[in-house]
């Protein structure tokens, strides 16, 4: 079905933009909304029928389960068979704001929303304008990222209207998202176990709750018929037009590798773009690069990646981007870049030694 998409500034109809989009999710259609992580793309959680609107609308395989959004912590008694002791002070610590969880759903849940999974993840976005589009839909909103399957998320309207002009009604337009990249996920079925790393990090967390696994498929692809428990679990995600490498090892070899790199593939013909650091920027003169943020400063990184795929992807034929450690914010930077990347990594110091 084609619609006229209409956008509508949160900071300057905000009243009148929730109305519209809560009028449209209550009568089983889909609205794009801000977050404080990425934009997203919602229907009512509990209408199996409007879920399946999301997955038509972004090309995504059902296969992939969602996120129900709620606007006040005691929906989630709804959604899950129980609330876990251990979930109480996550709950009291980090909602609203960037932290998913995962238990045992209630039968109100469709298995639209869950992939077929008997678990459902749940979160409580900061963001005022989603919080009040959810308050007056009066139902928990399912949401993934409003982009084409794939491709990176959107952290701004502009970006979805790129990806959703013509597939949706309505955008709330509330500016660029604060983070950036998508909520942490976690299971708290079982052992506590991180499914995707997001802005509230694993020390983070364990400061709460002690111990926290992290799921092995962080930062390398899922085994063989291991089945997605949460978003952003899949072989390749994130990823833009242009073919992203990532090149790891220490700054100063990453530097020599990205530049001997570039060179190579703009002699075979490529167009090249490197995506560099405040720490690296000075020895890529001469060389198209664009800074994405401080290599100290992950999170400065993070709030910037979606855009800069976005951008520099629809300008060139191949993204040289710099690899990081993964403390702290690190692990979501490098979870959203090798999938964005397909895992197509080089080893820089292994590089160097060659070269040398």
């Amino acid at each position: 079905m084609e619609f006229e998409t209409k956008v509508i500034s949160a900071d300057r109809q905000e009243e009148a933009g929730t109305t519209l989009g809560a009028s449209i999710i209550r009568s089983g259609g889909i609205v794009a909304f801000p977050t404080e992580t990425v934009y997203g793309l919602g229907a009512n959680g509990l209408d199996g029928e409007a879920v399946n609107k999301i997955f038509e609308a972004k090309g995504r395989p059902n296969d992939n389960p969602l996120i129900l959004h709620i606007s006040k912590k005691s929906d989630l008694k709804k959604l899950w068979a129980h609330v876990p002791d251990r979930a109480i002070p996550l709950i009291e610590t980090f909602w609203p704001g960037p932290l998913t969880l995962i238990f045992h759903k209630a039968d109100i849940v469709p298995y639209e929303v869950t992939a077929g999974l008997d678990t459902v993840a749940v979160r409580m976005p900061s963001d005022k304008t989603a919080r009040l589009l959810i308050s007056k839909s009066g139902v928990p909103i399912a949401a993934p990222s409003a982009n084409r399957s794939g491709k990176p998320s959107p952290t701004s309207a502009e970006h979805v209207l790129e990806d959703m002009d013509g597939k949706i009604p309505l955008i709330l337009d509330g500016g660029r998202c604060k983070y950036g990249v998508e909520s942490t996920v976690l299971s708290l079925i079982g052992e506590p176990t991180i499914l995707r790393p997001g802005a509230i990090t694993r020390e983070m967390l364990e400061a709460v709750i002690g111990p926290v696994r992290l799921a092995p498929s962080i930062l390398k692809p899922l085994r063989e018929g291991e089945v997605a428990a949460s978003p952003g679990m899949k072989y390749k995600h994130y990823a833009p037009d242009a073919q992203v490498v990532v090149i790891d090892g220490t700054p100063e070899n990453i530097s020599r590798c990205v530049i001997s790199l570039y060179y190579e593939k703009v002699e075979s013909g490529l167009s090249v773009e490197v995506l560099s650091t405040r720490q690296t920027r000075s020895r890529y003169r001469g060389i198209p690069n664009t800074l994405i943020g401080d290599r100290e400063n992950p999170e400065t990184m993070c709030a910037n990646l979606f855009r800069l795929l976005r951008e520099i992807g629809a300008d060139c034929d191949m993204i040289l981007a710099e690899g990081i450690g993964t403390s702290e914010e690190g692990l979501a930077y490098m979870n959203r870049l090798l999938r964005a990347a397909g895992f197509e990594r080089i080893d820089a110091d292994e590089y160097v030694k060659k070269i040398d």
